[in-house]
């Protein structure tokens, strides 16, 4: 499994409606992805109330996992870029 190491700038995070938006984007991918906080067991990127359990804020490094390197390039794009121009 390939990881890549993502820095949250979305203003609230991976809160509410942001996880919402990021959990729909997992699931169009069609890839089992994995979210984790760095040294910290993974969770299911595609459960918002895992996403959510994780409490990320704005600027805080997540690392993403799955056998999907271009999803995981999509999601990290997703993540580092601002939720606004987004949706």
């Amino acid at each position: 499994m390939s990881k890549k190491h993502v820095t949250v700038a979305w203003t609230s995070g991976l809160h509410a409606r942001p996880a919402s938006v990021f959990t729909q984007a997992v699931a169009a991918t069609g890839a089992d992805v994995t979210l984790a906080r760095p040294g910290e067991a993974p969770v299911d990127a595609t459960s918002i109330l895992s996403v959510m359990g994780l409490s990320v804020g704005r600027g805080e490094e997540i690392v993403l996992g799955s056998d999907d390197e271009s999803a995981l390039e999509q999601l990290a794009q997703l993540l580092e870029s601002d939720l606004h121009e987004e949706v």
